[in-house]
């Protein structure tokens, strides 16, 4: 199983929670901040992230307390995968964090629900922020007018951008005498399988493969198939499903042959034993997709030498990625709406606190100026991080449910696609049989977005 990246939708019992109950403009509702006993303004500040990632947000914390006396910021650290829950009942509890985490698929719920504080004119006016000097992707991801994502109001500020690329294994490659992939031209998918094949091997000779050419997720890859194939989850207007056309069927059936057809990933049986993550880990993997979240944990804990590669390319001849991102949210009702937008801009606009993040190599720069500099260092891994900034510049997109009132009707085509997986079923029929469904999905959360916004 994959290590999880980012969460990116917002669950159908979360809107519906938002819309009954959580409006915070008034009426008695408080943050999870305040005064203590001394006078200090206190702040919470929810996160979530791995032990890396919550070591180097206290000591970018410890510094903005060191520069703001009288401040005191309480850290909440939430095991990643109870993060969603956990928000969930502080927003019903009326107990929201002064600043947290928010992923772009919660931006309409919680605008439409008054839970954020709107950040556009402070942003505007800010001279601590420099918006040129930062990715435009990570502002646009929390963008909302009411009606479309990506334009209007600014609800929260980027966290980070997350571009999830592909990398390999040049250990591996260089002992099976493979020549190096190329840097900056995409595999094709025939020359993909053939080094998977070329990677796959019974080192020790006892009847069982010890080393796969791949293992991949398939919630967090297909879209890159799907997308070089000229394929897509959802039409411009993001209104109508489209994933059954002969472009997507062929991405996903691809994606199933690498097990069924050509062996070329572990079996679930060999997965019940090691998962992919562990076994990449492990030095058994020849490609697996990495995200800029995970270079640090790479560095301490990864016995062989890797690097990063664009996606193999299908049918349009040009590889795909996702962007990744999450954001710093300011309460709408928090009790010190100044500092807590200061936090949240001193996380995602600083030098000061770019510069830690960065050095504890948890994330690219927000920064531009600082993530080419960060990008040209070849003597840190991986050596080629400007693929990072090739996702994020140039052809990365956003997960498909980024932008939709919620995730249900992306996540149906996940928890049903097992058997096309297993090889019980082709791609072809899987599709045609989920769109409709997905589609209902869909149109529910069109009319829930209606409902909530008053339109």
């Amino acid at each position: 199983m994959l290590k999880k990246p980012y969460r990116v939708f917002a669950s159908v019992a979360l809107v519906s929670t938002l819309l009954l109950g959580a409006c915070s403009g008034g009426g008695g509702s408080s943050s999870g901040g305040g005064e203590s006993e001394d006078g200090d303004k206190v702040l919470e500040f929810m996160f979530r992230g791995s032990t890396v990632e919550e070591a180097a947000y206290k000591k970018v914390i410890e510094n903005f307390e060191a520069d703001n006396p009288g401040v005191d910021v309480k850290l909440n650290v939430i095991p990643i995968d109870n993060y969603a829950t956990k928000l969930k009942a502080a927003i019903t509890g009326k107990k929201i964090p002064d600043v947290f985490f928010i992923a772009p698929g919660e931006v309409r719920a919680y605008a439409n629900s008054k839970v954020l504080l709107d950040l556009t004119e402070t942003v505007e006016n800010s001279d601590s922020i420099n918006q040129d000097n930062m990715w435009e992707y990570g502002f646009d991801s929390y963008r909302y007018d009411g009606t479309t994502q990506g334009v209007g109001s600014l609800y929260a500020l980027p966290k980070d951008v997350g571009p999830f690329a592909l990398g390999y294994n040049k250990t591996m490659f260089e002992e099976a005498g493979l020549e190096l992939p190329d840097p900056d031209v995409p595999m094709t998918w025939d020359e993909f399988i053939e080094a998977g094949q070329a990677l796959t091997k019974d080192n020790d000779g006892d009847g069982k493969l010890d080393q796969f050419g791949t293992g991949f997720n398939v919630n967090w890859v297909l879209q890159s198939f799907v997308w070089s194939n000229g394929g897509d989850f959802l039409d411009e207007t993001q209104t109508k499903v489209t994933v059954d056309t002969p472009e997507f069927a062929e991405a996903l059936q691809f994606f199933a042959d690498q097990q069924n057809v050509y062996g070329i990933t572990p079996s679930i049986e060999d997965a019940q034993t090691l998962d992919t993550y562990q076994r990449w880990m492990k030095g058994e993997i020849g490609f697996f997709p990495v995200g800029p979240w995970d270079v640090g944990t790479f560095d301490t804990e990864l016995d062989f030498e890797y690097d990063l590669i664009p996606y193999p390319a299908g049918a349009t001849g040009e590889s795909a990625a996702w962007i990744g991102t999450l954001g710093f949210a300011v309460a709408a009702n928090t009790e010190h709406p100044e500092l807590a937008t200061e936090l949240a801009t001193y996380l995602s606009a600083s030098e000061e606190g770019q510069q830690q993040l960065v050095d504890a190599r948890v994330q690219i720069p927000n920064l531009k100026d600082m993530a080419e500099e960060w990008a040209a260092d070849t003597t840190t891994t991986p050596a080629n991080k400007q693929e990072f900034l090739d996702i994020v510049q140039d052809y990365g997109r956003a997960l498909p449910a980024n932008n939709t009132y919620n995730g249900e009707w992306y996540d149906y085509f996940f928890t049903n696609v097992q058997p096309v997986l297993d090889g019980d079923k082709t791609a072809a029929e899987y599709v045609a049989e989920v769109q409709p469904k997905m589609q209902e999905f869909l149109d529910n959360a069109i009319q829930l977005e209606k409902q909530a916004s008053g339109n």
